[in-house]
């Protein structure tokens, strides 16, 4: 499933938790991308989509890869909220680079499924990467 063209990028997949793809579970997925529950979810049903090839980031996706992600995102809040009226909203998000908090260096974007009172002051949603700008 996963190409590289590099002796170092073959290493980077090998180690790539999302490039073994015999381990995860997939829930849904298209021609260049799949989906699979977070392992440590922030709320119940917080999901990822990533590319099927190894890639560092969302800047490293095709434009292929990035809308047949956004497909599968609209695919999976569908899901979500048939299967889960007590849903209201839902976060999306992308850590690019360390600095941002990215902690798997294989391109994946974060479903977050919110619901009423899952936080106190949900306030400034995304914005919360820097608490001090989170109120405004």
């Amino acid at each position: 499933m996963k190409t590289s063209d590099t002796a170092k990028e073959d290493k980077e997949v090998w180690l790539c938790p999302f490039c073994r793809t015999e381990a995860l579970c997939v829930i849904l997925e298209n021609k260049t991308v799949f989906a699979i529950k977070d392992a440590s979810p922030v709320s119940p049903d917080h999901m990822l989509v990533l590319p099927k090839r190894h890639c560092l980031d969302y800047f490293h996706m095709t434009h292929e890869e990035r809308c047949d992600a956004h497909d599968l995102v609209e695919r999976l809040k569908t899901l979500i909220l048939a299967r889960d009226p007590s849903v209201r909203g839902f976060n999306i998000g992308v850590n690019c680079g360390e600095t941002a908090g990215q902690t798997i260096f294989h391109a994946h974007v974060h479903l977050i499924p919110r619901r009423e009172n899952d936080t106190p002051h949900p306030r400034g949603g995304v914005r919360g990467v820097i608490p001090d700008k989170m109120n405004y």
